[in-house]
């Protein structure tokens, strides 16, 4: 296992500014960014890239997302200790990291099978626990352990898929970067059975989320 240094310490305060520097303000956030050792999530050779505040490639043509983008979607969700949180797109690991540190219990889905085996053992590894792990299509969400409190999608969604917005909570949030290209972050807050208010937050580029291939 790599090891965790004062080098890497030191070089993640560093991003730390900077993620707040770009408008993240919410402390308990900033605190976990500051703590996860983002370098394990990555090839050794890219360990210097690992502290600059851009996303990288992973496995399976995946990426490690931006770490500001990580905090500000995870700073929109508002996660409380406890919350449950559907997670589309386990992908590294780093976010799901990220809920945990906030105390989530965490429900993650990865549609790359080489990708959900890797990451299921190497959080484990790091002392990571989300709840549930599961190796499936992220658009159909995860009815048995609905509904959930909050829904991260970490992937760009060509659509909205209404499935995940029927399995929020009333009271609860989902965020979702929608759109072909080019996708707008989007959050969703269920106000009671049928309605639902939708707020946008600006343009972000991510890897397309996607459905029924293996």
């Amino acid at each position: 296992m790599h090891k965790d240094n004062y080098r890497h310490k030191g070089k993640r305060q560093q991003l730390v500014e900077t993620v707040k520097r770009k408008g993240v303000t919410d402390q308990k956030v900033l605190d976990a960014i500051g703590k996860i050792p983002r370098h394990l999530f990555m090839d050794s050779s890219f360990e210097d890239h690992a502290y600059q505040d851009k996303a990288f490639p992973i496995a399976a043509d995946q990426t490690i997302s931006q770490p500001y983008t990580v905090a500000f979607q995870t700073e929109l969700l508002e996660v409380s200790k406890n919350d449950a949180v559907l997670e589309i797109g386990t992908g590294s690991g780093y976010q799901t990291a990220v809920l945990c540190e906030l105390g989530a219990k965490v429900y993650s889905i990865e549609r790359q099978r080489e990708l959900y085996k890797k990451t299921k053992s190497f959080l484990e590894k790091i002392g990571y626990r989300p709840k549930q792990l599961s190796f499936g299509d992220g658009y159909k969400g995860w009815p048995e352990y609905a509904p959930f409190d909050k829904i991260i999608v970490t992937a760009g969604a060509p659509y909205l898929p209404k499935t995940l917005l029927g399995q929020l909570k009333v009271g609860g949030k989902m965020v979702i970067p929608i759109g072909k290209d080019v996708q707008v972050m989007t959050l969703f807050t269920r106000k009671s059975d049928t309605e639902f208010d939708k707020k946008e937050y600006g343009d972000f580029r991510f890897v397309p989320l996607l459905e029924d291939k293996n």
